[in-house]
Parts: structure tokens; C-alpha cells; sequence
């Protein structure tokens, strides 16, 4: 049996059909569609996920600790990887996260969340 003692925490989200295992920075963003979930990945894939964003946001907090600061929510129906916040449009509500290689993905935030956002992102870069 092979054990990697230095391999990088995963997110794992279970349910009674499957199960979902994937390394954070994999994921660009986990949206919220009523009850469920889209967790959206690095190669452009879209997954189903039967939680709703604050049962996924405790499992990011739970399973991967510290890690799981590189996640943040923004407003009730967006949990973002901020690792690839690439551009923010308050006026038209607008976030692009991208690599600036493989994939770029635009989604839209309230005008309050990406305002937050701006001045969090800001303040972290003492601007």
C-alpha cells in the first residue's frame, strides 16, 4: 500500500451516490443553484453538487483548514477561489477568474460583494 505523507489536502464531498475528491486549486468557483451546488473546475468541467454553499463552505472550513483561506464567499450565492480573481466591474456586476492561460470564467456578484471584495483585495496589496 502506497502512502504519500506529502500530498496536499483535498476537498471531499460525499454523498449517498458518489463521491467528489479535488485538490483546492482545481476548483475556480462553487456556485449556488437552490438546494445544490455547481462546483466549477480548472479544466472547464461543471459538477452537480446535491449541497447547498454553506454546507460546502463548513466542509472547505473543516476539511482543509488552513488551505481553505485561499476560498471566499461572496454575497449568498458564490464561494470564489480567490487565488484567480483576475477582474472586477463593480457598475456591471462582473468577476472574471482566470489563470491568464488555460481558462477564464465571468461571473456576476452584487455590486456590494465585488465593492468589498475590491477594498479587501486592496487592503491585502496596501494599496
Amino acid at each position: 500500500m502506497f502512502i504519500n505523507l506529502h500530498m496536499k489536502k483535498s476537498l471531499i464531498i460525499s454523498t449517498s451516490t458518489d463521491l467528489v475528491r479535488i485538490a483546492p486549486e482545481k476548483i475556480i468557483c462553487i456556485t449556488s443553484d437552490g438546494n445544490y451546488s455547481n462546483l466549477i473546475q480548472t479544466d472547464n468541467q461543471t459538477r452537480l453538487i446535491t449541497y447547498q454553499l454553506g454546507q460546502i463552505e463548513k466542509m472547505i472550513s473543516t476539511q482543509l483548514g488552513s488551505e481553505g483561506k485561499c476560498f471566499i464567499r461572496i454575497g449568498k450565492s458564490l464561494i470564489i477561489n480567490r487565488s484567480y480573481i483576475y477582474y472586477i466591474n463593480i457598475p456591471n456586476q462582473k468577476l472574471i477568474l482566470s489563470d491568464a492561460e488555460k481558462f477564464i470564467h465571468t461571473v456576476s456578484a452584487s455590486k456590494e460583494a465585488l465593492r468589498q471584495l475590491k477594498e479587501l483585495i486592496e487592503k491585502e496589496a496596501n494599496l
